[in-house]
């Protein structure tokens, strides 16, 4: 993390995270999530879906033990208790036991941004402060009610870059015009594309146009019992209305080989934001290769081992 960014952003242990989902087109298709989303009105075909929570502050019983179900009471009133586990991890991600057990990486850009509230706790604004590569991964759960379901399975669930670029918009002809977002797994060897190499202004909804729609469904989207969404401002404000979130804005397409294929112990998964106007894709690959990635300049990279539970 670059040292002006470091005396400013919070621990993430006290920020709350939650997603963006079906920001980036033909993505949910090929999670085979498009489905539950049919009872979604959504803004426009382009517009994202919803957004779900993946860490809420304070939610996990007092005595810190992990819940058993997904749907254990929390501390919090109204928030589930497994969402009050800490899931995010620099280096590794845990594959829980079982032969039936689908992790796929979800490569998105992670926006730490700081909130404002109006007296009644209502959000009126997202300043965003840094971003940086981000692993929303995802254990695939047929039949899951609810997205958070697939996203929260207990520590090192998650992955965060610990080198993060400073920013103050997320304009689409500003400083981030540049960047790129791109995704690799490494196994046995081999380095393989997972992710399609994308322009982070080709998100669906970027700049002030996201930012504004994350405002609005902070302040009003309610979930419902017939659609996999729930109402993240409410779990915001029963966490005491926490200075700073941290927002994956939404995972990009897969290639066929990360359409298809799961993570496997003893793999790496691998997130990279890179500056494309100082450094090529080609020569992105060649770094994380061999594990050079500390040479890249002005680039946010993540590279997390898959470990069993």
């Amino acid at each position: 993390m670059p040292a002006d960014a470091a005396a400013t952003l919070p621990d993430l242990r006290t920020v709350f995270g939650f997603g963006v989902a079906g920001n980036f087109a033909g993505h949910l298709e090929q999670a085979g999530e498009a489905a539950d989303f049919v009872s979604v009105q959504a803004a426009s075909a382009e517009a994202p879906k919803g957004i779900f929570p993946w860490f809420v502050p304070g939610a996990a019983p007092a005595d810190g033990a992990a819940p058993a179900e997904l749907t254990d009471a929390g501390a919090l009133d109204g928030v589930p208790a497994f969402l009050g586990t800490f899931p995010v991890a620099a280096d590794h991600v845990v594959r829980p036991a079982g032969d039936e057990v689908n992790l796929q990486i979800e490569p998105e850009v992670g926006v730490i941004a700081r909130v404002s509230y109006d007296a009644a706790g209502q959000v009126t604004g997202l300043a965003p402060e840094a971003i940086g590569a981000f692993n929303d991964c995802s254990i695939r759960r047929a039949g899951a009610a609810k997205i958070s379901h697939k996203k929260n399975w207990g520590p090192a669930s998650k992955g965060f870059s610990q080198t993060l670029l400073p920013i103050t918009d997320l304009d689409p002809a500003g400083p981030t015009r540049t960047l790129r977002l791109t995704c690799f797994l490494l196994r046995d060897g081999e380095l393989l594309p997972y992710g399609v190499d994308s322009a982070l202004p080709d998100y669906s909804y970027y700049g002030d146009q996201l930012l504004d729609w994350i405002v609005d469904r902070l302040n009003h989207q309610t979930g419902s019992p017939d659609t996999p969404l729930e109402p993240v401002g409410d779990y915001l404000r029963a966490a005491g209305r926490p200075d700073h979130v941290l927002i994956g804005i939404g995972a990009t397409r897969y290639t066929p080989l990360g359409e298809s294929t799961y993570l496997e112990v003893g793999d790496e998964a691998m997130v990279a934001v890179y500056d494309a106007a100082s450094v090529n894709a080609d020569a992105v690959a060649d770094a994380l290769r061999v594990g050079g990635e500390a040479a890249l300049v002005g680039a946010s990279v993540l590279r997390q081992r898959v470990v069993a539970g």
